[in-house]
């Protein structure tokens, strides 16, 4: 492909579409805006664009593509100025946001001036965040939803997966409404629920102190995702208000369902509800990218003693493997404890556990 990209917003995902488009594609020239001029002058100096402007208007108006990779609040406006300039007639304008309904609607500002405009969710992200964090295969093997209205040309819709080809993601075309359901459901509602979990124990917490110490193992696990950005889920819940509204209904009948099989004592049925729900869950694809990326735990069996991370550690570096977060846990004075490391990768969790293996005699395991 050659041509002029244009990259609005410089952040992990911008800057990693930028270079997946840039190491596929060598003759095409990646121009990078973002309202922050340190993460401009960043980016150039990285190598993630070729070069950055100071107005929308001298990066979008010669673009062959571009790619608005802001949240969703400030894509809907970035739209609006778009639909303002006198950009190519055969531009291609997408985005990379976490709902779809209303900048798709933002968008006919786009297609009433005859541009064509396809949403677009890469499904990946990482532990870290910004353009310093991008990487050309941040998206491998993950889910690309591409949103495109029935009145997109089938043609541009190739186009653009050509385009994005060295993502090495796995496009899916959906509507936009279908898929503003399914994140509704498989990540935007976890999130709700996450935090709400997150509330309740610190509710808990003022009156018995014991809740945030006992925290600190499995609770805190199953709510990582409640760390997330609250500016960013402020803007997704508003935007996904329809879908998230029904969801929260459902949730709430089915929690009004395990009450009353709580307080009927209902053994056998309580039984079957967790059993129906291991079934499904353990029939769930494992060692596939989804909306939500996964935690990848390595558990070490280490003695508690002053300079036993660093030790760790620094096995790892030797091998040049990369860590997204560790943390020690169930340690008492003079006995084993764990120590728990993630990482990004499945396969950088394989790297890790041989590399102690060689390294050291102490056991580790996965779950």
């Amino acid at each position: 492909m050659n041509g002029r990209v244009f990259v609005i917003g410089l952040g992990l995902i911008g800057g990693s579409l930028a270079l997946s488009i840039k190491n596929n594609h060598p003759h095409c020239t990646i121009i990078g805006f973002d309202i922050a001029e340190k993460n401009k002058k960043l980016g150039k100096m990285l190598g993630v664009i070729d070069d950055c402007v100071d107005t929308l208007e001298a990066g979008a108006e010669e673009a062959d593509l571009i790619i608005i990779a802001t949240p969703v609040r400030q894509a809907e406006m970035m739209i609006e100025k778009l639909a303002q300039m006198p950009l190519k007639n055969d531009v291609l304008v997408t985005d990379v946001g976490s709902t779809k309904g209303k900048v798709v609607e933002k968008s006919r500002l786009l297609q009433e001036k005859g541009i064509t405009f396809i949403g677009g969710h890469p499904m990946a992200g990482s532990h870290k965040s910004g353009v310093s964090a991008s990487k050309a295969l941040l998206f491998e093997n993950a889910f690309y939803l591409l949103t495109p209205e029935e009145t997109v040309d089938k043609n541009s819709v190739q186009l653009l997966m050509n385009w994005l080809s060295g993502t090495r993601a796995k496009f899916l075309v959906v509507s936009p409404e279908e898929h503003d359901l399914l994140t509704g459901v498989i990540s935007h509602l976890p999130h709700i629920v996450a935090a709400s979990l997150v509330h309740q124990a610190d509710d808990v917490a003022k009156s018995n102190e014991l809740v945030t110490r006992l925290a600190a193992g499995g609770f805190r696990d199953i709510t990582r995702i409640a760390s997330s950005s609250p500016a960013m889920w402020r803007d997704i819940l508003l935007h996904n208000k329809t879908v998230l509204l029904e969801l929260l209904d459902k949730w709430t009948n089915e929690m009004e369902k395990v009450k009353s099989l709580i307080k009927t004592e209902e053994a056998d049925e309580i039984f079957d509800y967790f059993q129906v729900a291991k079934n499904v869950r353990d029939e769930l694809p494992q060692n596939q990218k989804g909306a939500i990326p996964a935690f990848y735990d390595l558990y070490v069996d280490v003695p508690d003693y002053p300079g036993i991370i660093s030790e760790v550690t620094g096995f790892l570096a030797k091998e040049k493997i990369s860590i997204t977060n560790i943390r020690i846990i169930e340690t008492r004075e003079e006995i084993y404890g764990v120590l728990v490391i993630s990482f990004q990768t499945e396969e950088d969790r394989k790297r890790a556990q041989a590399c102690i293996a060689a390294y050291s005699t102490y056991e580790t395991s996965i779950g």
